[in-house]
C-alpha cells in the first residue's frame, strides 16, 4: 500500500501537516535577528549549520490569536526548491504520521475571501483532522519578500 509521511505540528488548537521530504531540522525556538520594516510574520533570521535563514512565524502568517515561545515552540528548518532554506516557528511537533491516498480527503470549497490554494487536504487518522500543508505553494506566495530580505 502506497503511503506519504508527513510531520505534524500545531498551531493554537489545530494540527498541521507538512511532506516529511521537506524538512532538514527541528529545534527549539532561539531568539531570531530582527530586520527592520520587514512584515510581522517574519520573525527575522537565525543562524544554522548550513546558513543564516529566514524565520515565519506560522501563527502571524495564519492569523491566529498571539501566543507566547515557551518550551514547546520549535523551528522547523525546511529544505525547499532551488535551495532554499527557511524556518518556520510552530506551537510544537506532534508525531509523524503515514497517509494513504484514501485518507486525505479534499479542502473543502472556501469563498475567495479565504486563500486555501495551498492546503493539499485534509488528513484523516485516529479520528484526526489534519490540515496537509503545500509548503511549496505557501512559500511561493511570499517568496519574493523573504528573497529581498535575504539578500
Amino acid at each position: 500500500m502506497d503511503y506519504r509521511e508527513f510531520l505534524v505540528f500545531r498551531l493554537a488548537n489545530e494540527e498541521y501537516a507538512i511532506d516529511v521530504l521537506k524538512i532538514q531540522e527541528i529545534k527549539h525556538y532561539e531568539t531570531a535577528v530582527i530586520i527592520a520594516n520587514a512584515p510581522e510574520f517574519i520573525k527575522g533570521f537565525m543562524n544554522t549549520r548550513e546558513a543564516v535563514i529566514p524565520l515565519i512565524d506560522m501563527r502571524i502568517l495564519f492569523h491566529l490569536p498571539y501566543h507566547d515561545y515557551d518550551k514547546f515552540t520549535v523551528v522547523i528548518t525546511l529544505a525547499l526548491e532551488k535551495q532554499r532554506l527557511l524556518g518556520i516557528v510552530t506551537d510544537g511537533v506532534i508525531d509523524v504520521i503515514k497517509l494513504t491516498a484514501d485518507q486525505v480527503k479534499t479542502t473543502p470549497e472556501f469563498s475567495t475571501i479565504i486563500h486555501s490554494d495551498y492546503i493539499q487536504g485534509i488528513g484523516l487518522i485516529d479520528k484526526r483532522n489534519i490540515i496537509l500543508v503545500d509548503i511549496e505553494k505557501l512559500c511561493s506566495s511570499f517568496s519574493v519578500i523573504v528573497d529581498k530580505l535575504s539578500s
